[in-house]
């Protein structure tokens, strides 16, 4: 195997990677249009997310990787953006995501006879002026009125059938009112959703091997996290590393309240699975695009072939490949460990598919 081959792995990878990630959260954005609701995803998990993707684009300028990866840290910045107010827009600048009820709407004129039938005696009270003899007269059309008012109140507090309010026959509500009154959208088959989701993740990952032959064929450049053709030793920046590793545990821990949520709701109603699916490659490549590394001193200079053992010293290689490993670690960590919590939602996904939210 030649080094060319080494960095065209590491190069397709990338690419793949990167087109992952460049549409990771469109599945996410339009499963929330369509319901017109968020309520399945967790605010926290993508606050905490957005976090990682700011302390990346720290991690990433200080340490000195490719442009390439520092921009498309800022995309997905953006793109965490325009979902979290998504989130906010459904339901509220809350963290927890709980929608309040909606009271009842009763309009102006039936208030005020609801009042004044609240005011009003069942039994016409005596008139002070003639004696207990002397009752007070209702006319006929005001007793229509009231009672005409009285039922439409009724039917908007509860809109159960009245005619089966009996103290022999149990309060059913009507199936067909029930039925219409809350719709559900359709659920697809399993076969149907394998299809779709598989078709979409191989065209996405078609779309990252194209990119990556248009980009070396004709613009001589290749995507990788890191630089793999370096002719000096790798330089550790301090805060770099810093914000690497706190980048690490935000995304690490903007699973646990998506985790969570699904849990506490026993279902992955409204949560595209598409999303993680993107995710878990997408980390996936992006640690095989880093391991994929060959250091500078197993190549002849302007050659691109091995020169055996006798350009790298005793040693060398596996030196130089342990300190680049070092430099990205914190970047392998994120992704590796992220993808192990993906996959403990693609669990629940599995167990609580077909469940409504409790």
């Amino acid at each position: 195997m030649s080094s060319v081959d080494v960095e065209a792995i590491s190069g397709i990878f990338g690419s793949i990677s990167i087109a992952c990630w460049v549409v990771v959260f469109t599945p996410q954005i339009l499963e929330n249009y369509r319901r017109s609701s968020a309520d399945g995803l967790s605010i926290v998990f993508v606050i905490t997310w957005l976090l990682g993707d700011v302390f990346n684009i720290l991690g990433a300028a200080l340490q000195g990787v490719q442009s390439t990866m520092l921009i498309l840290a800022v995309y997905y910045t953006i793109a965490d953006i325009v979902l979290l107010a998504q989130c906010f827009y459904y339901h509220g600048f809350t963290l927890t995501g709980a929608q309040s009820k909606p009271a009842l709407l009763i309009d102006d004129e039936s208030a005020v006879e609801h009042d004044e039938l609240e005011s009003s005696p069942l039994i016409p009270r005596e008139s002070p002026a003639h004696g207990s003899s002397q009752r007070v007269m209702i006319s006929d059309a005001e007793i229509s009125r009231r009672s005409s008012s009285f039922s439409s109140i009724l039917s908007q507090l509860n809109p159960v059938d009245t005619t089966r309010l009996s103290s022999t026959m149990p309060l059913i509500p009507n199936p067909t009112h029930s039925a219409t009154s809350s719709p559900t959208l359709p659920q697809p088959s399993i076969l149907g959703s394998i299809l779709y989701n598989t078709s979409a993740l191989l065209i996405v990952c078609l779309a990252g091997i194209v990119s990556w032959f248009v980009t070396t064929r004709f613009a001589h450049s290749q995507f990788n996290a890191s630089t793999t053709t370096e002719t000096g030793p790798l330089h550790i920046d301090i805060w770099g590393q810093i914000f690497g590793y706190l980048c690490a545990v935000l995304y690490l821990g903007s699973r646990v309240p998506q985790l969570l949520l699904n849990h506490r709701r026993k279902s992955t109603e409204g949560v595209s699975i598409l999303f993680f699916l993107f995710a878990c490659v997408g980390n996936l490549t992006y640690v095989f695009s880093i391991l994929a590394y060959e250091p500078s001193c197993a190549r002849v200079a302007g050659g691109g072939e091995y020169d055996d053992d006798n350009f790298c010293g005793r040693g060398e290689w596996s030196s130089k490949y342990a300190r680049y490993v070092l430099v990205n670690a914190s970047w392998i960590l994120g992704s590796a460990g992220t993808l192990g919590l993906d996959l403990m939602i693609f669990a629940q996904f599995c167990w609580y598919r077909g469940r409504k939210v409790l």
